[in-house]
């Protein structure tokens, strides 16, 4: 039997981190994925919030798999000086809470501009962010979102051989891919597998778009987990179920996520993992 780890974006359960670690607790979750708390985003975080954040971890026996930034989920043509400062801060919180990951994005395009226009930028303001990861002795795992730089296979590629650090990595999303035309395991899986270093795990379907529990999608996750398990990855699964109905579909509540929960534990004891 393979055995991963099992982590879950605890604010998509509820905004107090108390509620979130019970819960993941008792879907089998050892890890938490750090994107905010009490309503606040990580890149917000002072002082007094990290050291309430750890308080809350260490009392429930729960560990960071990673922080969760929103860094790179802005214009590519912004400030770099204030997104660099925004991810060191980031990096200090990831650091004080004993993790070695964060997730960040390669920005969005105005109206009008076309995404190879943006080529260079990116390019250059992810550089930076791996020398300042480097440095600070932890891993950038860039997440494949919709209508960033990096949301194709190809582009995720072109951007992590091009940056060409240690320290950029891939955070590999099914449901992502689907939602911009990609059969994730068939158009992508080959090409990026050398640099993947973290799932996350929801899934969509072709049709509408909409996230749905793995295996009910069309993000070929069976496919996926089956392929990792061959290669013998192993890594952390963050859940992150997208659920909810309404404006905001990570407010997927304890039930939705026990219900994606459920759905990952199905799929991956079927091709024959081990959660933890």
């Amino acid at each position: 039997m393979v055995e991963w780890v099992l982590s879950g974006f605890g604010d998509e359960i509820d905004d107090d981190p108390r509620v979130q670690l019970a819960v993941l607790r008792a879907l089998g979750a050892s890890h938490i994925e750090v994107r905010s708390a009490w309503g606040v985003n990580v890149a917000d975080f002072d002082d007094d919030l990290a050291t309430r954040l750890a308080a809350a971890l260490a009392a429930a026996g729960v560990a960071v798999s990673a922080v969760a930034s929103p860094i790179g989920k802005t214009d590519v043509f912004g400030d770099p000086d204030a997104e660099l400062a925004r991810l060191r801060a980031v990096i200090a919180l990831t650091r004080r809470l004993r993790s070695r990951y964060v997730r960040l994005f390669s920005f969005y395009r105005p109206p009008g501009v076309a995404v190879e226009a943006t080529r260079d930028t990116v390019l250059r303001r992810l550089r930076a962010f791996a020398d300042l990861a480097e440095r600070e002795q932890v891993v950038l795992l860039h997440e494949n979102e919709k209508d960033v730089y990096g949301d194709v296979p190809a582009r995720v590629l072109d951007l992590i051989e091009s940056v060409g650090s240690p320290a950029l990595r891939v955070a590999w999303d099914n449901a992502n891919f689907v939602q911009v035309g990609v059969r994730p395991f068939s158009d992508g899986y080959a090409m990026l597998r050398p640099h993947l270093e973290y799932l996350q795990v929801k899934d969509a379907r072709s049709a509408d778009g909409a996230v749905v529990p793995a295996g009910e999608g069309d993000g070929e996750l069976l496919q996926t987990v089956t392929a990792l398990r061959d290669d013998g990855w192993t890594g952390f699964a963050s859940l992150e179920p997208h659920l909810a109905d309404g404006p905001d579909a990570a407010k997927t509540g304890p039930a939705g996520f026990g219900r994606a929960a459920r759905a990952f534990a199905a799929l991956t004891a079927g091709a024959g993992i081990t959660l933890r």
